[in-house]
């Protein structure tokens, strides 16, 4: 399958490296040198994945995020010189999946593509054989992985890629313990060691869609020292 990237970025040698990475794995590049331009070109291409730089003129990446994010579950990755925590918590708050920090190795970036990619068109394969036929429940929460869809108490609860992928491998085991190792190579392929904060935010998001009180959780329980498991509930 030859996926088509939207590419968000402003510099014209980081666009001119990343193409020449992305057209030996046969990806289509479309590239967007602002953030309104590349939204205009989302809206009229099928886009499988977006690279997003934050600092952009028109629309920052941080708003172009937005925008995609309410309109598709495509994974997307931020690819930014805002290197600090608060920068990265945002990002990912708005949806995104994956954050790197610029300066960065395009071999990383592409591996960090090849992860999202893979494990977003094919998460609900290994679940379709299993018992379960597509469906899996746990108390109220009724995740459909057929449909990537996930209800509560029958309302609908929308997810970002990263986050179905966690809840699909957290509810398939439940009471199991996952470290965040285990979950981010689960979930995202390869694990380098400054995704810990990023598997913080997306179980913390996790917990404000599912949880009736996210401080005190009923589902994603926090093993200290260890890691984070799925209560078993009927």
């Amino acid at each position: 399958m030859n996926f088509r990237i939207l590419l968000a970025e402003d510099d014209g040698d980081i666009v001119n490296l990343i193409k020449l990475y992305f057209e030996n794995e046969n990806y289509e590049l479309f590239w967007a040198k602002d953030g309104e331009e590349a939204l205009e070109i989302f809206n009229k291409e099928k886009i499988d994945l977006a690279v997003v730089d934050i600092m952009m003129p028109k629309m920052n990446g941080y708003e172009l995020t937005k925008n995609i994010r309410q309109k598709s579950n495509i994974p997307i990755l931020i690819l930014s010189a805002a290197h600090l925590d608060s920068d990265k918590i945002l990002g990912l708050n708005l949806g995104a999946d994956d954050y790197m920090v610029k300066p960065f190795n395009p071999l990383e970036l592409i591996a960090r593509v090849n992860a999202l990619l893979r494990r977003f068109y094919n998460m609900g394969g290994a679940a379709q054989q299993k018992k379960d036929e597509g469906k899996l429940v746990l108390g109220e929460l009724v995740l459909d992985t057929h449909q990537l869809t996930l209800e509560k108490r029958g309302q609908p609860i929308s997810l970002t890629a990263m986050e179905y992928k966690i809840l699909i491998l957290l509810m398939k085991s439940p009471g199991r313990v996952f470290t965040k190792m285990q979950i981010y190579e689960e979930v995202n392929g390869d694990y380098y060691s400054n995704d810990d904060n990023t598997m913080m935010v997306h179980i913390s998001n996790l917990r404000d869609k599912i949880e009736d009180d996210p401080k005190n959780p009923q589902y994603i329980k926090t093993v200290r020292g260890l890691g984070y498991k799925i209560e078993k509930l009927g």
